[in-house]
């Protein structure tokens, strides 16, 4: 397959790493991928097949643990938007 691409689920904080390993940026899908010319096992760690969810970090929170899920701040500027640190904040 021509021009084929292997996304990975960097984080923000990574991006540098995985730049320098000859990730590239897909900005139409806002997304960093492998070139097909790089051995995809220098991207193991961001692998989107290969992702998943560590064993210590649950979706549910722990009882022992006090949950602040309940707890919601409102921004007062309207026009704000929250970055979580999983997506670049540029657009």
């Amino acid at each position: 397959m021509p021009h084929s691409k292997t996304y990975l689920n960097v984080p923000y904080a990574e991006k540098d790493t995985a730049k320098s390993l000859g990730a590239k940026w897909d900005a139409a899908k806002k997304k960093w991928y492998a070139p097909e010319n790089l051995d995809i096992s220098l991207f193991s760690k961001w692998n989107s097949a290969s992702a998943s969810v560590p064993a210590n970090k649950s979706k549910t929170p722990s009882k022992s643990k006090r949950s602040t899920s309940n707890n919601i701040t409102y921004a007062k500027d309207k026009s704000f938007v929250a970055y979580n640190g999983e997506l670049p904040p540029w657009d």
